[in-house]
């Protein structure tokens, strides 16, 4: 863990979106240097699923704006309603260049005057809009921010981004990937510990996009273990990173993975996997099918390895064993085993093909329709 010296001591941070997670990790870490730490938060109240309210604080001249504040959602652009992107666009892009916009006045009366934004690096590979470009949009608007103000301020005021190299284990991760994605995760402390050390860094230091782990490494961290939620698991990489592209490019290729041999029908009539679709075949009605309209391939290995169809593009829809009636849309490879998790809500797709858990092939926006399956299935099994 990087210690704190005292180099904020006396000195304003103004943090958005700090009631939790990443935010409030950054606010705890500045007030025990003796920073006068002002937060803005949408929560006055908690929420049942996102603990925290806002702190208030005396109003005080600026030294550091951190624009913390973010919406996400993962969707392609036929699912994503106006009022999810106005949201994002409205929180990450204007939210991050309104406040900047405020503070600039006061961060150019001051002696130590940063912006930090919690934002990634500006990567252009497609890979990273195709699936949620409404998203990637809003996101790469605050990165923007950090260009554009960088070079407008330079000499004056310190404009950096900072991004983490892994999941981060927050309230809005476990909306997206569940209770288990945590143990793939880094906790809070990493981030709040390299905003540290940029905050600290003369105004000189100005137009990066730093990596958590990176410039730790240079503060003279080597055990980044003590960040590990689960010490010893493998962790999630975080988007935009070029670690991140590679394992998802990787996970756009076909996969072959071996099944049982035999007719597969007649193979697959007993077990978690039988009884799964037993339900999936319960569920399915016309206006599912309607909403969807998508053929779903599985090929599944490990203890109940086999091939598996949904249909839910045509008639009423059908489900079971073997080879779909038409040429699938979406091609869905994993462990017998993390379908069944899936499916029972315990493992959601996105997160699941992140972590190489799942491969998918064909219509991606296809596959993100699934979770709505699923939810519908999982008071059921």
């Amino acid at each position: 863990m990087l210690q704190n010296t005292g180099k904020l001591a006396g000195q304003t941070l103004f943090i958005t979106g700090a009631s939790r997670g990443i935010g409030k990790a950054i606010a705890l870490k500045a007030a025990k240097d003796g920073a006068n730490v002002v937060i803005a938060a949408k929560t006055a109240q908690a929420h049942p699923k996102l603990p925290g309210t806002i702190y208030t604080a005396a109003e005080e001249s600026i030294d550091i704006l951190v624009n913390n504040a973010s919406a996400i959602n993962l969707t392609g652009t036929l699912e994503t309603p106006m009022k999810k992107v106005d949201l994002m666009l409205g929180v990450n892009l204007r939210g991050t260049y309104l406040t900047s916009k405020l503070c600039i006045p006061h961060l150019l009366k001051s002696k130590n005057p940063h912006i930090l934004n919690l934002s990634p690096p500006l990567n252009l590979n497609p890979i990273w809009f195709k699936n949620h470009t409404a998203y990637t949009m809003a996101k790469y608007g605050m990165s923007m921010c950090v260009l554009g103000m960088a070079e407008e301020f330079r000499g004056s005021i310190a404009v950096n981004a900072l991004w983490p190299k892994t999941a981060i284990q927050t309230a809005a991760m476990e909306m997206l990937g569940g209770a288990e994605v945590g143990k793939q995760c880094r906790n809070v402390d990493i981030m709040s510990d390299a905003a540290y050390a940029i905050l600290g860094k003369p105004r000189s230091y100005t137009g990066n996009f730093i990596i958590d782990e990176e410039i730790l490494k240079t503060e003279g961290i080597k055990d980044f273990d003590i960040y590990a939620v689960a010490p010893g698991n493998a962790l999630l990489p975080d988007f935009f990173l070029d670690e991140a592209e590679a394992l998802v490019q990787n996970m756009g290729d076909q996969v072959v993975i071996p099944v049982a041999k035999g007719d597969s029908r007649s193979a697959a009539t007993s077990g978690p996997i039988a009884e799964t679709f037993n339900i999936i075949k319960g569920v399915l009605n016309p206006d599912i099918v309607k909403s969807t309209g998508g053929v779903y391939k599985f090929n599944l290995s490990g203890e109940h390895a086999g091939v598996w169809f949904i249909d839910m593009k045509n008639g009423g829809g059908s489900a079971g064993s073997g080879e779909p009636p038409v040429k699938a849309d979406v091609v869905m490879t994993m462990d017998s085993a993390d379908f069944t998790k899936m499916f029972a809500g315990k493992l959601k797709p996105t997160m699941a093909f992140m972590s190489g858990k799942l491969m998918i092939k064909g219509d991606m926006t296809l596959a993100i329709k699934m979770e709505k399956m699923m939810s519908m299935m999982k008071s059921k099994l």
